[in-house]
């Protein structure tokens, strides 16, 4: 029997381009029948963020990192030509033009194929993020499940 191969993503960027090509990535690997782990981390985290506005005990700090913060995979900038929010739209205009798929499908596609998608549980602390206001059917752990999936990894990226 041959081993099956893996695909690791440590995914820190919370840029619409960026986060829209690891989801491409792990999506395609996992066509492959690659195992597939994407560990969202910092602003990568945000991703993971559910749409609408969850209510959460948070500190002063909390808050204001959740009100700076994109609420989900469809509120992110671009890394390059944000153009104050009108790049983004710009953007998803072209890729509906052509049929490309939207990144909050694409993350839909990755847990339909049993992607494993993990926030990192001290960044979360740090931004102060709760489980509530994340996507369900993910799951949460620190740096070293990450490590003991990329141990074995075959393809690891840096996202």
């Amino acid at each position: 029997m041959t081993e099956k191969k893996k695909t690791t993503i440590v995914l820190l960027s919370g840029d619409y381009d960026k986060v829209m090509a690891a989801y491409i990535i792990a999506n395609g690997a996992a066509a492959y029948d690659h195992e597939v782990t994407i560990f969202h981390t910092f602003w990568g985290l945000n991703a993971l963020r559910k749409d609408e506005n969850i209510l959460a005990k948070k500190g002063f700090m909390e808050k204001m990192f959740a009100k700076m913060m994109p609420r989900g995979a469809d509120k992110m900038g671009l890394s390059k030509m944000n153009f104050a929010g009108f790049g983004p739209k710009l953007i998803k205009n072209v890729m509906k033009k052509h049929n490309a798929i939207p990144l909050p499908q694409l993350i839909e596609m990755a847990l339909e194929q049993d992607v494993k998608l993990i926030a990192c549980t001290m960044t979360m602390d740090l931004l102060g993020l709760q489980k509530e206001e994340l996507l369900d059917h993910i799951e949460y752990a620190g740096v070293a499940a990450y490590l003991a999936d990329a141990e074995n990894g075959h393809v690891n990226l840096f996202i």
